[in-house]
């Protein structure tokens, strides 16, 4: 009623005088009962004649009020981004933002057109704004759609640097009447060159400048058209479309350069002759390491600022123009712990006279059972190096995974005949430890693709007879545990180990090796889930970030899931096998590290990796090593390396760790 009488209020103000005088009745009289509410042309002609009337006094209105703001937005006030370690000291500052001028006779006409063609072929005629964009973008929102797609050049101009990026009903109303309102005021190369030098690339650069330089390392007057027709590309979505960042960026870059060179044409702005010498992609040079990250410190800085775009509405654009305070969960003397410890065994190797010692890398971290990523080892230094090992995924977990077979057992039970009830399992259940025992299914014997009864191995090919399920845990005896899996059934135990903290996409084909280890978990998701039995059954979705503010204000930031994938008697049964590990089975070379730890070693069966995973009372750590082919960053045969090193890297943090509050 109130948004009624506005509007009869609107109408008294601006209707015509002849208008108001010819409003008919309404509902008609005479009519019959339906007819009477069906209006004539007349008063269909008069609603209309009202209505556009009144929208226009609205608009006129609106537009008039509508100033262009005399002060730039926050892209003129940028700051640095600070992280802060768990105790709220600084850790380290990242900035200012990436940005310079460059006036438009020394950007090419090739980039300038590729942007234009590929963002807004008619800028040189419009007048501003585009109707049917504007329409099709407030449908959207209105809609819960898409958002993007309906602004030209000077409306996107306008938004860099006089509005912000919200995507609302008001600002995008707000964003056309200054358009509007500038195009008549300046040159339409005036807004061109202020959208080049304004717009984000990607990679903290703002402007066609400083983006040439990011991703070419040239002046942008030396780019060629190829080159530019990507530059154009980064501007549709700079983090979806760098093609550094991952293989579906790649491919999202590659079809889009080739889309905007094809557009280029179409538009008249590259000769058919010229785009066919554009054939292949020119690959970007590799992101630069921004300075004061050396050491550990920008592996650290790389997992908080993606743990904050994942959970947060912060886009990739806004965090670059600075001011974010982000507090993490890592504590630097287990940092520097941890760094200290995988340094001291790497120092040990020979790269130089052994060839086997050659390329070989280590991934850590140090999970708190309640999800804090408290430390982590990335590799010997982020500007060296940045490729970040503790979040690697490509290597297998190896024989650190049986306590996930194990809780799938304890958990699900087993299924010993087809048809019939699943059996519980228990950790006295026995089960035959004997090298190269037969696998075998509820129908039987388990037949290879090339026709032979598959069997198991143990490590060194020991038989141990007829073992319990905890001691064959405890001890690694690979056989039950494979026997187990086929027990349980192959997809319970991935379901199982999912649920206890590893990613769907870690793991490989479900054939009897499954449970040995063919997942390949990074070391943070590791460390994660065998922290699960530390916690009684409890799994914190690991995380690396308690809060961020944007100069002073709080920021919205999801907190981490928490769940109960196992009872506590499971985590138990799993808990006392990992134990008895370290007292009197295959750990037992960390328990010189303190009391109460719990732990397994492992190693991959094809050899390329070796690993340790275990928990004090507050935290569970993994280290993991492998050997890298650094031309095709396969993984190469851990000669020589087995578990004991990582185990001895893992005792020596441990050592100091337990000594510090978690």
């Amino acid at each position: 009623m109130e948004q009624l009488r506005r509007l009869r209020a609107v109408w008294s103000r601006h209707a015509p005088r002849q208008l108001r005088r010819l409003r008919p009745h309404y509902p008609r009289p005479g009519r019959s009962r339906v007819r009477r509410w069906i209006p004539s042309l007349r008063q269909s002609l008069l609603l209309l004649l009202w209505t556009v009337s009144t929208l226009a006094a609205v608009v006129g209105i609106a537009y008039a009020r509508t100033d262009i703001p005399t002060d730039l937005n926050a892209f003129a006030k940028q700051q640095d981004n600070v992280y802060y370690w768990a105790d709220g000291t600084e850790m380290a500052r990242v900035g200012p933002v990436d940005r310079q001028a460059m006036p438009l006779d020394r950007i090419p006409d090739s980039l300038e057109w590729a942007v234009l063609s590929a963002e807004n072929a008619s800028f040189y005629t419009d007048r501003g704004v585009s109707p049917k964009g504007i329409g099709r973008a407030l449908l959207a929102m209105v809609s819960g759609g898409d958002t993007q797609g309906g602004s030209t050049i000077t409306q996107q101009y306008v938004k860099n640097v006089y509005l912000n990026q919200d995507q609302t009903v008001t600002r995008k109303i707000t964003e056309m009447f200054i358009s509007v309102k500038l195009d008549n005021r300046m040159t339409k190369d005036e807004i061109l060159d202020g959208y080049l030098n304004s717009s984000w690339f990607g990679r903290g650069a703002y402007g066609v400048q400083r983006a040439a330089k990011a991703y070419y390392g040239k002046d942008v007057s030396q780019l060629d058209a190829g080159q530019g027709a990507f530059l154009a590309t980064l501007l549709k979505g700079a983090a979806l479309y760098d093609p550094s960042t991952s293989p579906a960026n790649h491919a999202r870059a590659v079809k889009r350069w080739n889309w905007t060179l094809d557009r280029m044409v179409k538009t008249g702005h590259l000769s058919a002759a010229e785009r066919a010498t554009y054939k292949t992609f020119p690959e970007p040079i590799a992101p630069p390491k921004p300075v004061g990250l050396s050491g550990q410190t920008g592996y650290l800085v790389d997992t908080a600022r993606m743990y904050v775009a994942s959970r947060s509405g912060i886009s990739d654009a806004q965090f670059d123009l600075g001011g974010y305070q982000v507090y993490t969960t890592f504590q630097k003397p287990k940092v520097t712990a941890l760094a200290a410890a995988v340094k001291d065994k790497l120092g040990e190797l020979k790269p130089k006279t052994r060839p086997a010692d050659r390329h070989v890398r280590v991934g850590a971290a140090s999970v708190a059972t309640d999800g804090r990523i408290l430390a982590l080892y990335g590799g010997p230094d982020y500007i060296e190096q940045g490729f970040d090992d503790a979040g690697i995924s490509i290597v297998p977990a190896g024989t650190t995974y049986a306590p996930f077979v194990y809780a799938a057992g304890l958990r699900d039970g087993a299924l010993l005949e087809r048809d019939k009830p699943r059996v519980p399992v228990t950790p006295r259940a026995v089960y035959n430890g004997d090298d190269k025992a037969e696998v075998r299914t509820p129908e039987g014997p388990y037949w290879s693709r090339d026709g032979k009864i598959v069997k198991t191995l143990n490590a060194g090919g020991q038989s141990w007879g007829p073992t319990s399920l905890g001691r064959s845990v405890s001890n690694a005896v690979n056989g039950p545990v494979v026997q187990l899996g086929m027990d349980v059934g192959l997809d319970r135990v991935r379901q199982a180990s999912v649920d206890a903290g590893l990613l769907p996409d870690s793991f490989g084909a479900q054939v009897p090796s499954f449970s040995l280890g063919s997942a390949t978990p990074s070391p943070i998701r590791l460390a994660s889930a065998y922290g699960t039995f530390a916690a009684a059954g409890t799994h914190t979705e690991p995380y690396s970030v308690l809060r961020v503010t944007h100069i002073g204000e709080q920021q919205s930031l999801r907190r981490p899931e928490v769940t109960h994938p196992f009872t506590p008697e499971v985590a138990a049964d799993v808990d006392q096998a990992l134990k008895n590990a370290v007292t009197d089975g295959a750990s037992t070379a960390v328990g010189q590290a303190g009391v109460d730890l719990a732990g397994l070693p492992g190693t991959a069966l094809d050899g390329t990796s070796a690993a340790f995973a275990g928990y004090d009372r507050t935290a569970a750590t993994t280290v993991s090593v492998f050997r890298v082919d650094p031309k095709t960053q396969t993984l190469l045969p851990l000669k020589g390396l087995g578990a004991g090193f990582p185990t001895d890297i893992w005792t020596q943090y441990e050592k100091t760790s337990l000594l510090q509050k978690p």
